[in-house]
């Protein structure tokens, strides 16, 4: 991020092989007062730029430097070996290393995998990059293995590839340095992690004086009308029991009445007897 705070932009590093478009787009749709730049850089120096401060946070390949970054695990890409198109390999829909025992395999200086042993038979000399291990590979030096985001960004029409089934694998992540979670990074993490832009666990976006006093509004109003409904529910239920204790005194007087009516009956209706 700039140092100026009235003209903030976000700087996000990236390696070959990854493409941040879709992310991109979709910060422009939710950001659009704020740019975001674009920085491509070489995997091994992806974690001195963010601990520089030459971008923002990264889109790169695993590992990094946990002392002083974070990383947010985004995908594992599918290892694959690049070959002629003519290749005896070709004939496979995947292969495991075994198939490439017997086979020159290029390893170039910036490879990505880390390799404990490299498989095949090494070259007589290794690539300074993976672009010119292309380019060996097309002349039948060798193949190479590689993640298969760099096979299709190398891309050739005399090239093919197929799936290495027990290769290491390369994994993307975000990252950023560690003390320097800014509100802007948090807003990069939450579009790479697919939240809305009215997620509760995004950042607060700030309210004008119009909405906020809208907002108080309606809240004592919704409170108005609670206490209201309230207040008449206890009416009725007092009236309602003041009608049930006069229905229940007025029987029982009725009853009393009769009572008292029943026994005088019966004594007037009682014969007297002759002296």
């Amino acid at each position: 991020m700039t140092d100026s705070a009235d003209s903030p932009s976000f700087r996000l590093a990236y390696v070959p092989g990854v493409t941040p478009a879709k992310w991109v787009r979709v910060w422009e749709q939710r950001s659009p007062d704020v740019p975001l730049t674009l920085v491509q850089v070489e995997p091994a120096e992806a974690s001195g730029v963010l601990r520089d401060g030459r971008a923002d946070a990264g889109l790169v390949r695993l590992p990094v430097d946990r002392t002083v970054l974070s990383a947010i695990p985004l995908y594992t890409e599918t290892t694959v070996a690049v070959v002629p198109k003519d290749h005896v390999i070709t004939a496979a829909e995947e292969i495991t290393l075994d198939d490439l025992a017997d086979e020159v395999v290029l390893h170039p200086l910036d490879d990505v995998l880390g390799w404990e042993r490299p498989p095949g038979e090494p070259a007589f000399e290794r690539p300074a990059t993976t672009a010119d291990a292309i380019e060996l590979v097309a002349a039948n030096i060798g193949v190479l293995v590689v993640p298969q985001s760099l096979a299709r960004l190398h891309h050739r029409r005399d090239l093919t590839y197929r799936p290495v089934t027990d290769a290491p694998r390369s994994s993307v992540v975000l990252s950023w340095p560690e003390d320097a979670t800014t509100d802007l990074v948090e807003d990069f993490i939450g579009i790479v992690r697919g939240r809305t832009v009215n997620s509760t666990r995004g950042r607060a976006r700030p309210q004008s004086g119009q909405d906020a006093e809208e907002g108080t509004a309606r809240r004592t109003s919704a409170a108005g009308s609670r206490t209201a409904g309230r207040a008449t529910q206890g009416s009725r239920s007092g009236a309602a029991r003041s009608g049930a204790a006069k229905g229940a005194g007025s029987r029982g007087a009725a009853a009393k009445g009769g009572a008292k009516g029943a026994s005088k009956g019966a004594r007037r209706g009682k014969p007297r007897r002759r002296s």
